[in-house]
């Protein structure tokens, strides 16, 4: 039989589950025609290529990423870090760059709120350093800001001004007057991506050049894009740039998009919305057939939902759904054919998933198909554990913040914010993984920069070692003394892989085309030089692959 290539003395691993691995592959047509031992090679001709033991791996998925929310943060201004301690000394640092830059139209900063020791910064504190021109700071996990008065009126926003979301999104106030401290995508993105809507097509695809061509160095074949919360607008905007790419043959890397709501007020607008995205941009190598829901926020500002109260606070958040509310969408979800995706850092918003879960699936029984994916799961309650695997509910982690995500001694800071037990048992992968869920990885990184954090390799270590090292390819900054407890959540390479490739293909919905190197399936799969079976765990993050084949095609 005909081929257009056979590759031959190879160590593939497949990532099918039968067959896990083979020595020789045949391509056609953009196709796996065969995938066995090299005795099964001589029914086919065509170019041979002899690997000399090389491994081969499927192309990678990347369950969760932030492809248009990426894209706004490049033109963005995302100012200066603000050094200094204690709210004077920031005030001080603020004011002193302004004087130093003046007449801008608008200044930025960045700022880790623990650098506050628990004071709050107000608007009258920035009006007082900044009076005449628009002032941001933007907190370090990007889920807050702070604005002066300008910024306010800018965006009409005064003490009347509703809520996005009740305690979650939402303008902190004092007295009935609002701060100048926004909490949440919803009510934050809009002021610190202002202007977005402004950039020309060819300065978003030019970003979006960029973003394909490390994609295709680093053998992402597929990604999930998981949207812009409050920003709908400049994320379809991306989506449009994308499918006119896709049609002028540019776009290589499957693109599985959303639309993304926040509240439950926004259910029927937003499955009218969903539907008509999966009707426009449904081209080859993009389709949008999934609701994004952030049902919280992140530990740090205490907006993630949690059941036992913060360890200082003694708050516990909110979420954007209740059980009920929930479990109607996902019912609704269920009869138009399309899937939802969550964010869920804390664990009372996974909870609330698996209760409507739960609820939906006795409503529905054996009409149930809907895709349920809860993303991020910093923290979960031991209950919880096992509904995961006996619901069908996905779990999707971002491994390379399994090395507590702040670098040097994390364990620190989550002691204080959760308490010594709930610190000690964070990122629980392994023990879903071994409870039968389909767990899945993703990088989650809303910048493109260099595209160190959206490496799977560097994923693929920190997920195998649980730590960042002198050998990590990483920022010093972000290395910490010692691995992240509790050691019995590393993984394996096997499992790394398997969780990069099959698994992500099957929350996708695209398990029949891709995800593992079968017969039938897209010939999409990496060579590497090194055997990524043995490789050493620590520096794991500097390998990439030798060679990458797209639909059969090396790029």
């Amino acid at each position: 039989m005909k081929a257009d290539r056979i590759f031959k003395n190879a160590k593939i691993f497949t990532s099918d589950k039968d067959k896990p691995m083979a020595s020789s592959l045949v391509v056609k047509d953009g196709k796996f025609l065969y995938v066995g031992n090299e005795a099964g090679l001589s029914a086919y001709e065509g170019e041979i290529i002899d690997l000399g033991g090389k491994f081969i791996m499927p192309g990678i998925i990347d369950s969760h990423v932030h492809v248009t929310m990426a894209a706004a943060f490049e033109y963005a201004e995302l100012g200066v870090s603000i050094i200094g301690e204690g709210k004077q000394k920031i005030l001080d640092f603020m004011s002193a760059q302004i004087q130093n830059n003046p007449g801008r139209k608008c200044y930025r900063f960045m700022l880790d709120k623990r650098l506050l020791d628990g004071t709050e910064l107000v608007k009258e504190d920035l009006d007082a350093v900044c009076p005449d021109s628009e002032l941001i700071i933007i907190e370090d996990e990007m889920h807050s800001c702070w604005v002066n008065s300008k910024v306010l009126a800018l965006h009409g926003i005064n003490d009347d001004t509703p809520d996005p979301i009740p305690g979650l999104s939402y303008y902190v106030r004092k007295d009935g007057h609002v701060t100048g401290n926004v909490l949440e995508g919803t009510a934050e993105m809009p002021i610190i991506l202002n202007g977005s809507m402004e950039l020309t097509d060819e300065q978003i695809d030019t970003v979006l050049k960029r973003w394909i061509d490390y994609s295709v160095s680093d053998g992402v074949t597929c990604v999930f894009d998981s949207g812009i919360p409050g920003y709908n607008e400049f994320h379809e905007r991306v989506y449009t740039r994308l499918r006119e790419l896709d049609k002028q043959g540019k776009l290589p890397v499957y693109v599985d998009g959303c639309f993304v709501i926040a509240a439950a007020w926004q259910v029927k607008e937003g499955l009218e919305e969903l539907k008509r995205l999966n009707r426009e941009y449904n081209t080859e190598h993009l389709k949008v057939h999934t609701m994004k829901v952030f049902m919280d926020g992140t530990l740090k500002i205490h907006t993630a939902a949690m059941v036992n109260p913060y360890e200082d606070t003694g708050t516990v958040g909110f979420t954007a759904f209740n059980k009920e509310e929930l479990a109607e969408l996902i019912k609704s979800l269920n009869e138009e054919g399309m899937d939802l995706h969550l964010h869920t850092v804390g664990e009372a918003a996974s909870r609330v998933v698996l209760d409507a879960v739960e609820l939906a699936r006795k409503d529905l029984e054996d009409d149930y198909r809907v895709k349920v994916t809860c993303a991020h799961l910093w923290v979960q309650d031991d209950v919880d554990m096992d509904r995961f695997a006996k619901l069908g509910v996905i779990a999707n982690f971002s491994p390379w913040w399994h090395s507590g995500n702040v670098g040097g001694r994390p364990i620190e800071l989550w002691t204080s914010l959760l308490g010594k037990e709930r610190a000690s048992k964070m990122y629980r992968c392994k023990t879903l993984w071994n409870s039968g869920a389909l767990v899945t990885w993703s990088s989650d990184e809303i910048f493109y920069a260099d595209f160190t954090h959206w490496s799977p390799y560097l994923a693929m270590e920190v997920g195998m070692t649980r730590w960042i090292n002198e050998k990590t390819k990483m920022e010093e900054e972000s290395r910490t003394v010692t691995e992240f407890p509790p050691a019995s959540e590393k993984m394996s390479i096997e499992e790394m892989i398997l969780g990069y490739t099959i698994n992500g293909a099957k929350q996708l919905g695209i398990e029949d085309k891709k995800g593992s190197i079968e017969a039938g399936k897209d010939a999409d799969f990496l060579v590497f030089d090194t055997d990524l079976l043995t490789a050493e765990h620590e520096g794991f993050s500097n390998l990439g692959p030798s060679e990458i084949y797209f639909s059969g095609k090396r790029l």
